[in-house]
């Protein structure tokens, strides 16, 4: 009598396909998406008084405001997936609009040249970040910060020994001032939407599609998550690494120009504080502090939540005091949040 096969053991289906439902909370983003949302509807009501939502001059305001920590946040938020971070990108604009402010007003450049010469600045700075990061193996919030206090000195007694003050005015002044305006720091509409909104959502998109789409988006995954690991499998860490630095100076450089542009003027101590800025928009979305996993979208709602939060306290006509209160709340609940919905994703399927 012939023996019959026992059947052959399938695995439980259950625990091998992931529904829509898993892989959307497995989106490191949807955190500071649903955060961003909610932020929206709490001040479409606290601030109803001076229609929050049928306003497009209250949109501007709050998308300018998003905008100015959301274009940094980009590559802050690359930074932090690869394993690193820059303590120097928010004084990195304050040098940067300086620089350009000098070149313009006292060394009598055209501003074009001249802001040629202070992105060129800020990719140099990055790569000394990076490379002594590399080399020396020693933390980056370390060397950053030793930057950072370096940039803040040089802004401000640099321009005090070159200039007499410690602000440089009438950038407005420098030849082929109004093109550069135009295209970087212009209103797009008569609401007084900034250009600086279309910077600040090209830049999401190029660092999304370079994260999702391409070798080197890979790389920073590989390079944050187990650097070790990846070098045995030829990711080129080292290299990799700086150039998330270079890419994080330049952009705030790129910022410094746009500030400078805007305000005709700039100040020794701008931008100074709005490093810690950039870090909330990327951890609110989704970057996490020891590296490997995070989302450019993500830090993208997270600059949309702060910059409605600094606009929405306003409008709502609570006292602007607990603004920096509001922003570490921010940053803890979306942490917890985002903690929350990793979890529920891994038992999700």
């Amino acid at each position: 009598m012939a023996e019959t096969a026992a059947p052959t053991a399938r695995p439980d289906e259950r625990l091998v396909r992931t529904g829509p439902l898993a892989r959307l909370l497995k989106r490191p983003d949807i955190g500071a998406l649903v955060g961003a949302v909610a932020v929206f509807f709490v001040f479409a009501y606290f601030a109803r008084g001076v229609n929050w939502i049928g306003d497009p001059g209250i949109a501007a305001n709050w998308t300018d405001q998003a905008a100015q920590y959301g274009i940094v946040a980009v590559p802050v938020a690359l930074l932090m997936i690869g394993g690193e971070f820059d303590l120097s990108a928010g004084v990195m604009i304050g040098s940067s609009g300086l620089l350009l402010g000098y070149l313009a007003t006292h060394a009598h450049m055209n501003i074009w040249p001249a802001m040629a010469l202070v992105l060129l600045f800020g990719l140099v700075i990055g790569f000394v970040n990076g490379l002594t990061v590399v080399k020396t193996r020693l933390p980056s919030f370390i060397v950053t910060l030793a930057t950072f206090f370096i940039l803040q000195g040089v802004n401000s007694a640099g321009t005090l020994k070159l200039t007499g003050t410690t602000a440089i005015q009438n950038i407005d002044s420098a030849a082929g001032f109004n093109a550069a305006h135009r295209f970087f720091a212009s209103d797009l509409t008569q609401y007084s939407f900034k250009v600086k909104v279309l910077w600040w959502i090209g830049l999401t998109v190029a660092g999304a599609w370079l994260l999702a789409k391409t070798r080197f988006g890979n790389w920073i995954y590989s390079a944050g998550g187990d650097p070790m690991a990846a070098r045995n499998v030829g990711v080129p860490v080292t290299r990799t690494k700086i150039t998330l630095f270079m890419m994080t100076s330049g952009v705030a450089a790129l910022m410094g120009i746009i500030e400078a542009l805007e305000l005709r003027s700039m100040q020794a101590a701008e931008g100074i504080g709005k490093e810690f800025i950039f870090i909330i928009c990327a951890v609110v979305g989704g970057c996490l502090l020891t590296g490997g996993y995070g989302s450019v979208i993500g830090a993208f709602f997270g600059a949309a939540m702060l910059g409605m939060v600094q606009l929405g306290i306003i409008d709502a006509r609570w006292d602007s005091n607990w603004t920096f209160t509001f922003q570490g709340g921010i940053l803890f609940a979306a942490v917890l949040l985002n903690t929350f919905v990793r979890a529920r994703a891994g038992k999700t399927r």
